[in-house]
């Protein structure tokens, strides 16, 4: 199963945490998660940063360049791990067109 959640409001940064740790338990999980907009000033929260730290491996994260271009953020603020992608939106078409199910929590 390959699941894609997209973030892009910071509020939503807690739920989908939850959504993503409870997926966790389904054996044979893909899972990616894209982040654009406002969210993706989470990325330099302490809390974010250490929740991606503990899913190295299990769970892939994508920070839309466009987004932290917007907000002022650099790549070198990134935890490791985040793969910085050309726009968001087209991240997320192309992981639908690989067969990944759409979630927005």
């Amino acid at each position: 199963m390959k699941i894609v959640f997209h973030i892009d409001e910071l509020p939503k940064w807690p739920v989908a945490q939850s959504n993503l740790v409870n997926t966790l338990a389904v054996p044979n999980v893909d899972l990616v998660v894209v982040v654009n907009g406002e969210a993706i000033t989470g990325y330099l929260k302490p809390e974010i940063q250490q929740f991606i730290a503990q899913h190295q491996g299990q769970i892939a994260f994508h920070a839309c360049h466009n987004a932290m271009y917007a907000h002022d953020v650099t790549t070198a603020q990134l935890p490791n791990g985040v793969e910085v992608v050309p726009a968001g939106i087209i991240d997320l078409v192309n992981l639908q067109n690989q067969g990944y199910r759409y979630i927005k929590p």
